[in-house]
């Protein structure tokens, strides 16, 4: 289940890595994360749920949820989609909430003392908004210390192929995973340290993060901190939703595009915003069939440069449907699809089911602002930016002091926006440490403009909307 060829995207023969699953022994490749390489392997059951004891399957790909959680090496609770394989691992199928080693819970009930790493700004995540913060902090003379979870740089970044619209200066013309690339030779020459595998798990006044990377916990005092944590997926009610089988976009995308995986043989879209859209061709690309696109929507939010690329590939996109059920036996095997009015109701008798083994849903994203409630920052609901997003003023700065913000967790846009959000918020943190000048002064002025020249147009009046709203909230 490995993509052999595609028109883009290049997967030569890598190091084979031996694992055990359940007592199985699995061939992984050496880059895989224990999730993908399951998947690769044709196993899509991956845990089950606490209380009715479900079958779980890969769903986000990036750790917000808990559908991947396995015991590894003795440990419970390990996110496996985040995870890289290692030669000889121990994994194992979970139930309930699992049970540390004895090893890890002796103790000596002293006092510890952690690590402490110093720097001028710390930045949350290394996606575009957190690299561009990074770069743009950097060249003004600070100290920036960037720290993410997964153990790739990049973000959503490393895993989309198609390009980009907009000038030269939004990257236009160029792939997603080639930005992602550029964005890190830009940090290098300057004081920008960059830790993968690294979870900052608690925000401590003033300016405290304690992060765990290696299975070590540390201490990070930081005079600024930019939040750029991105957003997860959002889930769609229905009927089997729970199955394996039913995956994010993005998910998807990560199979694909980041390991070489082939995520299904034929799918359901749900959904025909630009990811939707996006994600459905690239699935084409990587030789799996879809079946169709269904948008709740009476048109589609895409652009059509991208929507008309799966028509003429003869992908239907049915508008005013949605999905009313999944069904199969521990994993998708089908769905049913059903018109709605113009009053969002089902038309009855107008059911059909759809043979397929995967539903991808592309049903919106949702701020990922966790850290940014529990630092206090004043959080104010607005569903044209995702949901809870921190309010925050011109310069990305939020109404805690010292805390900025970047990217989708400050707003659901595209990947251009992200970037220009991170080049304000490390622009601004790095004013606050070293002064004002004319030079600084000349770049905030410029990506104020390209922000707003991004959100002009049909496609950014929910932008627009949203920010009037963030607006008239601090009256």
């Amino acid at each position: 289940m490995r993509i052999v060829n595609h028109p883009i995207l290049d997967f030569p023969p890598q190091k084979e890595i031996h694992f055990t699953f359940d007592g199985k022994q699995i061939t992984a490749y050496e880059g895989d994360t224990i999730a993908s390489a399951l998947h690769a392997a044709g196993i899509r059951v991956l845990s089950h749920s606490q209380r009715l004891h479900h079958a779980r399957g890969f769903f986000c790909a990036i750790g917000k949820c808990s559908s991947c959680i396995m015991e590894v090496d003795g440990v419970p609770n390990v996110k496996t989609c985040l995870v890289p394989v290692k030669e000889g691992m121990i994994v194992q199928s979970q139930t309930g909430w699992g049970k540390l080693p004895d090893h890890y819970c002796q103790t000596d009930h002293q006092r510890k003392e952690f690590p402490i790493k110093q720097t001028d700004v710390a930045i949350v995540g290394a996606g575009p908004a957190g690299l561009s913060a990074a770069i743009y902090a950097a060249r003004q003379g600070a100290k920036v210390l960037v720290m993410d979870e997964n153990h790739l740089i990049g973000g959503q970044l490393i895993k989309q192929t198609h390009m980009f619209f907009g000038s030269k200066e939004h990257y236009a013309r160029t792939r997603g995973i080639d930005i992602g690339k550029k964005l890190v030779e830009q940090c290098q020459g300057h004081d920008v340290e960059i830790l993968t595998n690294c979870s900052v798990i608690g925000y401590f006044h003033p300016q405290q993060l304690a992060a765990i990377k290696d299975d070590h916990l540390f201490q990070v005092d930081a005079k600024k901190v930019i939040i750029a944590t991105g957003a997860s997926e959002n889930m769609l009610t229905f009927v089997g939703n729970d199955l394996p089988g039913v995956y994010g976009a993005g998910a998807i995308q990560t199979l694909m595009n980041v390991y070489g995986v082939i995520p299904a043989k034929r799918v359901l879209m749900v959904g025909a915003g630009n990811i939707g859209v996006i994600v459905s061709y690239q699935l084409l690309q990587a030789g799996v069939e879809v079946a169709a696109v269904v948008e709740a929507l009476p048109t589609i939010s895409a652009y059509q440069v991208h929507a008309s690329k799966l028509v003429r590939c003869g992908v239907p996109i049915l508008t005013s449907h949605t999905i009313q059920r999944a069904y199969g036996n521990n994993r998708v095997e089908g769905a049913t699809i059903v018109q709605l009015d113009e009053k969002w109701q089902e038309i009855s008798g107008n059911e059909r089911d759809v043979e397929v083994d995967t539903i991808c849903l592309s049903v919106g994203l949702n701020p990922a602002s966790e850290i940014l409630s529990q630092a206090g920052c004043r959080m104010i609901y607005i569903p044209e930016l995702g949901g809870h997003v921190a309010w925050h003023d011109e310069n990305m700065e939020t109404t805690v002091k010292g805390i900025y913000v970047a990217g989708d967790v400050a707003g659901i846009e595209e990947a251009s926006s992200a970037m220009l959000e991170g080049r304000m918020a490390g622009i601004a943190a790095a004013e606050s440490l070293k002064g004002s000048s004319d030079e600084i002064q000349g770049l905030k002025k410029e990506v104020r403009k390209g922000l707003k020249s991004l959100r002009e147009g049909p496609f950014g009046e929910k932008t627009r909307i949203g920010e009037k709203k963030m607006q008239e909230a601090s009256l």
